[in-house]
């Protein structure tokens, strides 16, 4: 029996199958060959600036996301005023998941996005957790009592979740209290490694990054009530760079599906 060969040549691949194998070209494996060969052609990836505190979903959401449409999601993550500032040096982005709603309007104010593309994924609740059970009490009582040597947190300046553990701690009349036990983080993630790791005994994190499934994954937690602090409205936009990119919209797409949205709901985000 003849043995047929597979050949593929950008634009003539569909006619030289058939020319070489015209008994099999309505063979299901044939087009499944074909279909596949034809999605890695049209697969793109896109680079996504991501907030820090939305790490879990975000890797779970690029996973699906490549699954269901052959795209890549290269994702960075990091504080969202440092995206910023990286943007506007021109790093090469082309989505970015912020933490707030400020940033990305101040990307639209400055003619830096896509016209339109702007639209919040996520609100985020912020907790004061320890990594040890039974240290911080469903109250926050802790914050006043002050059996603690030093809490960490993002540098308000940068991060969103930080302005809002300063926000929160003013509301309560405990920031010059508190604030000579700082420990003060670059973004949220590292706010978190801190606390896990001992070197804080408390610190202000982003609900996300201590709960799964609807769970608390480990130790002890408050989560701070909302009226504390400014919502944290987190809003994604498609920058100038993504424009061309069928990825980036499809990224956007997928990240409004109501598979994304049940993902982030599981990590303790408000929709």
């Amino acid at each position: 029996m003849a043995a047929h060969f597979l050949t593929v040549n950008n634009d003539t691949r569909t006619s030289r199958i058939t020319k070489r194998s015209p008994h099999l070209k309505s063979s299901p494996w044939i087009l499944f060959i074909l279909l596949l060969i034809a999605n890695r052609a049209i697969a793109n990836e896109v680079q996504v600036a991501v907030a820090a505190n939305f790490t879990g979903p975000a890797k779970i959401i690029a996973a699906n996301f490549a699954q269901a449409t052959g795209h890549q999601a290269v994702l960075s993550f990091g504080a969202t005023g440092g995206f910023y500032a990286q943007i506007k040096n021109g790093a090469p982005f082309e989505v970015f998941l912020a933490a707030d709603s400020e940033t990305p309007a101040k990307l639209e104010q400055e003619g830096g996005i896509v016209a339109g593309s702007r639209f919040t994924y996520a609100i985020g609740q912020l907790a004061l957790w320890s990594a040890k059970p039974e240290v911080v009490d469903p109250d926050g009582a802790i914050l006043k009592i002050g059996r603690f040597s030093h809490v960490a947190i993002a540098d308000p300046k940068l991060a969103p979740y930080g302005l809002a553990a300063v926000e929160s701690l003013t509301a309560l009349g405990l920031l010059d209290a508190v604030r000579p036990k700082f420990v003060q983080a670059e973004n949220i993630a590292q706010a978190y490694q801190f606390t896990s790791s001992g070197n804080a005994d408390l610190g202000f994190v982003a609900l996300s990054q201590i709960m799964k499934n609807g769970k608390l994954t480990t130790g002890s937690a408050w989560i701070v009530p909302a009226p504390l602090h400014k919502p944290i409205r987190q809003d994604a936009v498609i920058l100038h760079r993504g424009k061309d990119n069928p990825a980036a919209l499809a990224w956007v797409n997928h990240l409004r599906s109501e598979g994304a949205k049940t993902v982030i709901g599981s990590f303790g985000y408000g929709l």
